[in-house]
């Protein structure tokens, strides 16, 4: 692999990862970001995904794929490049592997995990303050209530890549975690899977799809 013929498609939500990852493995290849907010529409962010490889120049014969199945959106696609994926859920669960044991899943059942890219527009603050633009303090409350009724723990994810102790970043997540109404600690994770993808350590925890073949969402599991 080099920087003519691979290019990576990562959501923008580890767009931080991915740019550590690079700096230490010393590779420079081209990032094409899938708007974090298209996660909240599957069908949407396949679409996206779909374009972008149509869109791609024919010297590219890898695409790194810095995301995980996320909600399905790369169940069917087939493309004449060869596609590196972790054979993970979504991205929470890459950041919290810290060894080469493949899981496809991570999460704990009711907690909710914090990494670098959970503030700004993608705060609970910025969501609560929408929503009572939107509804009045009452109703926003009531989604507040309902949206977060499931988890107890609230997690942030030291993967080194970040400082998850800064102060900005912490009153962020101290906020949002009392919105929830959950006890706010750290889990450990890494930054491990991405730089395996970039660096070509592709061993189980990973998918490799030659060129013309599907990719399936069984494939993940």
């Amino acid at each position: 692999m080099n920087k003519t013929d691979t290019i990576i498609i990562t959501c923008t939500s580890l767009a931080r990862h991915v740019k550590v990852a690079q700096e230490k493995m010393g590779t420079d290849y081209q990032v094409v970001g899938m708007a974090r907010e298209l996660h909240y529409h599957p069908k949407k962010m396949r679409e996206k995904i779909l374009d972008t490889l149509e869109e791609l120049p024919e010297s590219i014969e890898n695409v790194l794929v810095g995301m995980g199945l996320c909600g399905g959106s790369w169940d069917l696609v087939v493309t004449p490049r060869r596609i590196v994926i972790p054979r993970m859920d979504d991205c929470i669960t890459m950041l919290l592997h810290t060894d080469d044991t493949l899981h496809p899943v991570l999460k704990e059942k009711r907690h909710f995990y914090f990494r670098d890219s959970d503030r700004g527009m993608y705060s609970f603050a910025k969501r609560r303050e929408e929503y009572e633009k939107k509804y009045g303090p009452k109703k926003a409350q009531r989604i507040m209530d309902i949206w977060f009724s499931y988890y107890t723990n609230a997690n942030i994810i030291d993967t080194g890549a970040y400082d998850c102790r800064e102060e900005g970043f912490m009153q962020v997540a101290k906020m949002s975690a009392a919105a929830m109404d959950c006890e706010l600690g750290y889990v450990k994770g890494s930054n491990r899977v991405l730089e395996k993808l970039i660096s070509g350590q592709w061993d189980e925890q990973f998918l490799v799809i030659e060129p013309g073949r599907v990719l399936l969402m069984e494939d993940f599991h």
